[in-house]
């Protein structure tokens, strides 16, 4: 899990660039903007714990979807 602090993230490509003019001009303000950019680095880096978790519940979703699992 990433948990490295959002002061410490400095690198902003020209990607990111992009979208963040993207987002200001759609009524995003600085500290919105930060933060989803933040957030979108974090989940592409594996920041989230729960993709695991996820991917068994679907995989459970499918079996009942396919009368393998009874409830």
């Amino acid at each position: 899990m990433n948990t490295q602090p959002l002061e410490r993230i400095t690198q902003i490509d020209d990607t990111a660039t992009l979208e963040a003019e993207t987002l200001v001009e759609n009524g995003f303000n600085e500290d919105e903007i930060v933060s989803l950019l933040w957030l979108r680095q974090w989940y592409q880096q594996g920041g989230s714990d729960r993709v695991e978790i996820v991917r068994r519940l679907e995989f459970l979703k499918l079996l009942i979807l396919q009368g393998r699992i009874t409830l």
